[in-house]
């Protein structure tokens, strides 16, 4: 259930169908979004949108200001998805992969080729 708060300002449909719809997107990663809450505050410049979002292995945070506010729910949605793509493609990143495969033997042989090269 998505939590939606305004402070000097009122949320009406449209705004509440645009920041559902940025939702949308973040939940064809197949995660499970965890009690997401917005802020929306109107400032002096413009708007600006905080979200949280829990989900199972940690939490993602977003916040975007812009004179538009349905320029900020689109770059605070663009935030968020980026974040959780960042989390869900972690274990296929190359860096990630090739921590976990080093293997005891290689550690090995490479310090015995540095023991060679030294002496």
């Amino acid at each position: 259930m998505l939590k939606i708060t305004s402070k000097q300002l009122e949320v009406t449909a449209p705004i509440r169908e645009r920041i559902e719809s940025r939702f949308e997107k973040l939940s064809r990663h197949d995660v499970q979004l965890i009690n997401p809450h917005v802020i929306i505050t109107e400032e002096k410049p413009g708007f600006k949108i905080e979200a949280s979002v829990g989900i199972p292995n940690g939490e993602l945070f977003a916040q975007a200001k812009h004179e538009n506010l349905y320029t900020a729910i689109t770059a605070m949605g663009q935030k968020l998805e980026k974040q959780l793509n960042r989390l869900t493609h972690k274990p296929e990143a190359q860096r990630f992969a090739s921590l976990e495969h080093t293997d005891v033997d290689d550690v090995d042989a490479i310090d015995e080729y540095e023991e060679e090269d030294a002496a």
